[in-house]
């Protein structure tokens, strides 16, 4: 079936040309917009699009669905390419230590922290793993995402690993997102090596890769390279190992201290180094003409109450930005990619133009998919949500609480 979506106010983030990959520097302030608009979904595909005006005819067609959004806005669904949306439970007693001034570093000697929802995700059925990740996902459809990463890391051993990237494969296969895996089990040390990373990392290297990679369960390997968690050394083993069984590194880089994890990831061709709130010259002059996305999480420094990632200084070298919502228990409890955009103009000093681009095609390269989605661009994925009527494109950043969609179309489908 074909869809016509007219009189379209404004239709944001198209590709005329050649879609790009990614945008970076100054261009991530261009944005190309037609102003009363259409677009033509065939099946699943975008097949045109132009100003009103230029509609051709299309009387003739058979089961042709006609959606008129007069005074409203369609935006490419949002990509968010880094969560953690596979959990068990919730962690809102530590959201109250947090309060009281203890730090994340001191909530996770506690117990607490990643290791607590390894925790509940051992005592957690698959079925019911399932069930509470899926409500996650439709909650995030609504909000307007088309396509997420997601990665593994609450199960630190080689059952609990296995068990959360099933549920991601179910995900994939039970919903209309478009789903990338990633294998994140050097995400905290567990327990009994406690005075044995280094047997952990040993076990991750022979045990773990090998078996997740033998069953195609991930497409990506990532490793939590930071302060406190696994050192250069250990990442550079992991990400090699990764690399010999065909999974392309992302790396946790940089969030609590200046760490080397943005030069390992740089190092290993990484799709992406996310958190950054430590970025320096060192760093920028390593990610500068790489194809490494710099991925900032707005939503985790603004719940920790952390330093912000020095974005203007990297935009006004030349990198691109993506902008991810990190959705997890502990540190960014929310996937909601609008308030991300709101979170990247107040606290990072974006414009509208950037935070657009940041949340769409650079986040879409950043889980490697920005040539099936994150514009609007003939024979992409139809991946695209219609707002109620707003005045702007600065109206949705700027409304940060409001709910501004109106519909969702993922795979040319009506949701």
């Amino acid at each position: 079936m074909k869809i016509l979506i007219k009189n379209i106010k404004k239709l944001v983030q198209v590709e005329q040309d050649k879609p790009k990959a990614f945008v970076a520097g100054a261009d991530m302030s261009k944005l190309q917009i037609i102003d009363n608009a259409f677009l033509l979904i065939n099946n699943d595909k975008i097949e045109d699009f132009g100003s009103m005006n230029s509609l051709p005819d299309l009387k003739e067609l058979d089961q042709l669905k006609e959606i008129d959004v007069k005074g409203r806005m369609v935006f490419p669904s949002f990509c968010d390419s880094h969560t953690h949306i596979v959990y068990a439970g919730s962690r809102e007693v530590e959201y109250i230590d947090k309060i009281k001034g203890l730090s994340y570093e001191e909530i996770a000697k506690r117990g607490g922290g990643i290791l607590n929802s390894v925790k509940l995700l051992h005592n957690t059925s698959e079925d019911d793993l399932y069930e509470q990740s899926l409500q996650r996902i439709n909650e995030i459809k609504r909000q307007g995402t088309g396509a997420v990463e997601i990665k593994s890391g609450y199960g630190l051993n080689i059952e609990d690993e296995l068990k959360m990237l099933r549920v991601i494969k179910r995900l994939k296969e039970s919903t209309p997102l478009t789903i990338k895996a990633s294998f994140l089990g050097a995400h905290a040390v567990p327990d009994e090596y406690k005075n044995n990373q280094s047997g952990y990392v040993d076990s991750i290297i022979n045990e773990m890769i090998p078996v997740v990679a033998s069953q195609e369960l991930a497409d990506y390997v990532d490793v939590f390279c930071d302060k406190g968690f696994f050192t250069v050394e250990e990442t550079d083993r992991i990400l090699l190992t990764g690399m010999k069984y065909g999974l392309r590194a992302k790396i946790h880089a940089n969030e609590l201290d200046y760490s080397g994890g943005i030069q390992v990831g740089v190092k290993y061709n990484a799709l992406s180094v996310d958190h950054l709130e430590y970025v320096g010259d060192d760093e920028i002059s390593a990610l500068k003409n790489t194809e490494t996305m710099p991925t900032v999480l707005p939503g985790a420094a603004f719940f920790l109450g952390m330093k912000y990632s020095p974005v203007r200084k990297m935009i006004n070298a030349g990198l691109p930005i993506a902008l991810a919502s990190d959705y997890n228990p502990g540190s960014s409890p929310s996937g909601n990619m609008k308030f991300i955009m709101s979170l990247g103009c107040v606290n990072y000093r974006m414009i509208t133009e950037e935070v657009i681009n940041a949340t769409t095609i650079n986040t879409a390269y950043a889980m490697g998919v920005s040539d099936k989605l994150g514009s609007i661009a003939r024979g992409k994925i139809a991946n695209v949500f219609i707002t109620k009527e707003i005045p702007t494109i600065e109206f949705i950043p700027y409304s940060f609480g409001s709910d501004l969609i109106d519909m969702v179309i993922l795979n040319g489908e009506i949701q």
